[in-house]
């Protein structure tokens, strides 16, 4: 089959020919039609300092795709041949003590599609018969393939309280665009995005945020959306150190501050003055919460609230990976994804 690979320790992707991959007794192969591009597979195109000192080449790299089935294990009761579905990409051990505590999603044994193990960039990827996620019928491959990050999204605003909430969000890459629709369909009273580019500001206002503007032009708003008391909760989306400074300063006292955003270093801040003497409580996303997250998904998709559709922006083949990372790096798209099928 086709796939695009990590060959070696060095920058880019090589598309080659790779064998079809064979399944365990618990496993379904999966014929892949869409694939989702994100930062972390720019990461590991550059091959940064992260990708350095995680990823072992050669590996097919990508982690968010939709499907259909082709093949089950013959231990596979709940999937067959002809289904539509997507997966949860990270492969937990399901017997440490987060997974039986319902905290699989911080799992320390998981391995990522993509990143540990083979990926999605491919005519054809297995995958453990307890991470297949169905999808509707009406639910296109296009939005199938992008559960991994609008999960993210999920997580992220709704582990806060958001009805009648003024949310600020804090960096508008796809996953905080799509947050800004998450948090109207979930009745926040009012959403403030912010973003120092314009093309994902106005990606922003066409998913629900009421306001999407620079970060030097957002404090005024926030204030007096709030009386002055700053933001119920901030979804701080970017990692930029600028804007979790921002966002500490922007909630109100006793506030919520969600953290998805990954610096890219260290970052220093007055932990007395910014957190504690405020009251704030400060939560850390990793993934998607297994499987509530998955289920949420999928009930506001039926609900017709919320159509993540004007995220994506560009579309390419396998063959044209290089024109993918670009366009995303250029910081002029929303959500990329690969046509396999």
């Amino acid at each position: 089959m086709k796939a695009l690979v990590k060959e070696s320790a060095a920058p880019g992707f090589k598309l080659k020919d790779v064998p079809e991959p064979r399944i365990r007794e618990d496993e379904v192969l999966i014929r892949v039609r869409r694939a989702g591009v994100c930062g972390t597979d720019v990461h590991i195109y550059d091959w940064d300092a992260w990708a350095k000192g995680r990823c072992k080449p050669p590996f097919v790299v990508g982690h968010e795709f939709a499907g259909d089935v082709m093949q089950v294990g013959r231990l596979v009761t709940d999937v067959k041949e002809g289904d539509r579905v997507t997966a949860e990409g990270h492969i937990v051990d399901g017997r440490c003590l987060l997974c039986r505590t319902g905290n699989a999603h911080v799992c320390p044994y998981t391995k990522i599609i993509g990143v540990d193990r083979d990926g999605c960039f491919a005519d054809y990827i297995s995958m453990p018969a307890t991470n297949v996620w169905h999808l509707d019928d009406e639910i296109s491959f296009d939005i199938g393939g992008i559960h991994d990050p609008m999960g993210n999204a999920f997580h992220t605003v709704l582990t806060a309280d958001i009805p009648g909430s003024v949310v600020l969000i804090t960096g508008c890459g796809p996953i905080g665009i799509f947050a800004a629709g998450i948090c109207r369909a979930a009745g926040a009273s009012r959403v403030i995005a912010t973003d120092v580019n314009d093309t994902r500001l106005a990606l922003a206002k066409q998913m629900g945020a009421n306001d999407a503007v620079h970060p030097d032009q957002v404090e005024p708003i926030v204030k007096a959306a709030t009386g002055g008391l700053g933001a119920d909760v901030v979804l701080e989306m970017s990692g930029v150190p600028a804007a979790i400074h921002q966002a500490f300063a922007l909630v109100r006292v006793g506030g919520r501050v969600q953290m998805l955003g990954i610096p890219s270093r260290k970052v220093d801040f007055d932990l007395a003055t910014e957190v504690i003497f405020k009251g704030l409580t400060i939560y850390g996303v990793v993934g998607r919460r297994m499987y509530e997250t998955w289920h949420q998904m999928t009930r506001f998709l039926r609900s017709g609230e919320f159509d993540p559709t004007p995220v994506i922006t560009h579309r390419f083949p396998l063959s044209e990976a290089d024109a993918a990372i670009a366009v995303i790096k250029s910081g002029e798209a929303g959500k990329v994804i690969f046509e396999i099928a």
